[in-house]
């Protein structure tokens, strides 16, 4: 039997990987990945310059891995759509392995694929924990409320160790390894490298899964929430980018430790799994509100105050210490994530949707499911979501989350003589420390407030 084993960006390891498994009882496996214009033109690539380096230097990381195993990755240009079926019918592939991805977009696609292939197109899972969508209530019906979600789930789910890497794969026939193009580098798309972005592949993906295990997770439920300290595992990118499985991700921190002292980092996989089950069920979420009383919402923001919000340039430090991070580094905390969200929603009264693209356009871990989720969340109108007239009081979140300024003076260098006192209120400093370029608060936090809620209490009464 042929297998082609389909990797598509969302699986870039050997570990843990359901397809290639499968295929290890095959004669020949040919692995396979398509250049697909959706992501690798130049003008598409511009849209994700720090996922992009990461993917490409994955990519790689897995070309290498499959060849110290005797195999080589096959890479090819074109339409997913088109180049698979073409590939699998001028192969004679008995099947095409590949792991499944929760999106609608991608389900269409697979959709696509398999109505042209010729032989089957076998899906397994692996971006999730569990297939999205089989955790359901007791009547039979997806969960809309986070905490029964994770009971359910915890319940009801018993998952294996993770699959090693196979020590050998058989090689390829030397026809099918002359049909292989390059791996496109960061110039040939228009871009250019970002020392600050996290490296990719499955190596570094490891190490920082040891590091994060071995040396913060006990510390994880308090340091989360504080961007001053290095408190959180920063495996979004592997998660998104399946240099590590969840499932390897689970075990090692169970493992690690006595499950009490995971209990916090544990959840937050499950809060992913929840993102994920959403967006299977409801497919819609991508592009309008959980809360259907949100549609149509008087979004009022203009776009000076977008653009303030974007380079960091608001008045209020922790604010504009996230946006400067992202645009820096391809990444945000947890904590300054959501006190950005809130304010750009509910102090600017801008469409959380302009939010989410921003972030999905920066963010090295930009994940549709997640970033929606976390946007909707904030903005009050998604699932499970924080009220909608709870609203983050930016200077009280610094000062609690960040209290010596050091996450603030990291990123706001304008403001970083000011004294602890100051440093989250930078606009009641006397004359002298004041005389900078930071500018002063563009929108004043008890005023915002107050319109925020006005103005959705009056949007709400009219529906």
């Amino acid at each position: 039997m042929r297998s082609i084993v389909w990797f598509r960006g969302k699986d870039l390891r050997l570990e843990d990987h359901e397809a290639l498994h499968s295929a290890l009882s095959s004669d020949e496996i040919i692995p396979l990945f398509v250049l697909d214009p959706y992501f690798f033109e130049p003008k598409q690539a511009a849209k994700l310059p720090h996922r992009m380096q990461f993917l490409l230097q994955s990519l790689e990381a897995l070309r290498q891995a499959l060849a110290v195993r005797g195999s080589q990755l096959i890479i090819r240009r074109g339409r997913s759509i088109d180049v698979v079926p073409e590939m699998a019918a001028k192969w004679g592939a008995d099947q095409v392995l590949a792991q499944r991805w929760s999106e609608p977009f991608a389900r269409r696609r697979d959709q696509i694929v398999s109505s042209r292939l010729g032989c089957k197109l076998v899906l397994f899972e692996g971006e999730t924990l569990v297939a999205p969508g089989t955790i359901k209530t007791q009547q039979g019906a997806p969960y809309s409320v986070f905490t029964p979600f994770s009971k359910r789930f915890l319940a009801q789910t018993d998952l294996s160790d993770p699959r090693p890497a196979p020590s050998w794969l058989p090689p390829l026939p030397a026809s099918i390894q002359a049909q292989s193009e390059s791996i496109p580098n960061l110039a040939d798309l228009g871009l250019t490298t970002n020392t600050n972005v996290l490296l990719g592949g499955a190596a570094h993906a490891d190490q920082r899964m040891r590091l994060f295990v071995d040396q913060r997770v006990m510390s994880y439920p308090t340091a989360r929430n504080r961007p001053d300290q290095e408190g959180t595992s920063r495996l979004g990118p592997d998660l998104k980018f399946g240099t590590l499985s969840p499932r390897q991700v689970w075990h090692a921190a169970q493992t690690a430790h006595a499950d009490a002292q995971t209990d916090s980092f544990r959840r937050q996989l499950i809060w992913r799994e929840f993102a994920h089950d959403l967006i299977w069920n409801q497919p819609q979420l991508l592009e309008q509100p959980f809360r259907k009383a949100f549609i149509g919402f008087p979004w009022k923001g203009t776009e000076d105050l977008w653009t303030a919000w974007v380079e960091g340039r608001t008045g209020y430090p922790i604010v504009d210490a996230s946006a400067r991070q992202l645009l820096a580094t391809g990444f945000i905390d947890n904590r300054a994530r959501m006190i950005a969200a809130s304010f750009l929603t509910k102090h600017l009264l801008i469409d959380y949707r302009r939010g989410e693209a921003h972030y999905m356009k920066w963010l090295t871990d930009g994940d549709w499911a997640a970033n929606n989720f976390g946007w909707q969340w904030s903005a009050g109108c998604g699932c499970d979501a924080q009220p909608y007239f709870r609203v983050f009081n930016p200077i009280l979140q610094g000062k609690k989350f960040d209290p010596k300024g050091l996450y603030v003076r990291r990123w706001v260098p304008e403001i970083r003589e000011l004294p602890n006192s100051l440093v989250h209120t930078p606009w009641l400093a006397p004359q002298p420390l004041a005389n900078s370029l930071y500018p002063a608060p563009i929108v004043d936090h008890p005023t915002a407030r107050k319109r925020f809620l006005a103005t959705a209490k009056e949007f709400m009464n009219k529906g």
